[in-house]
């Protein structure tokens, strides 16, 4: 039986891959667009993080489909209203 090889990946070592600043990634990305066990695990129970560069990368390409969110409402802090 033979392992799938994953790439983990620091908040940190993936900031540069996906242009976006370590500390964004683990305060708004995590648990909004990142879930545990797709995108991040936390190995042996700790509170160390290792993102999976594979999901991550099959995230940023899978396209948006734009007539599914068609009642979206922007709100004013960056969140969305499901109208």
């Amino acid at each position: 039986m033979s392992l799938q090889q994953k790439t983990l990946l620091t908040a940190k070592e993936l900031s540069p891959l996906i242009k976006f600043n370590p500390d964004y990634i683990n305060s708004k990305l995590k648990d909004k667009v990142f879930f545990e066990g797709i995108h991040y695990i936390r190995p042996f129970g700790c509170r160390k993080i290792f993102y999976v560069w594979e999901q991550i990368e099959k995230e940023l390409y899978q396209q948006t489909n734009y007539q599914a969110q068609k009642f979206i409402i922007p709100m004013a802090k960056g969140g969305v209203c499901h109208g």
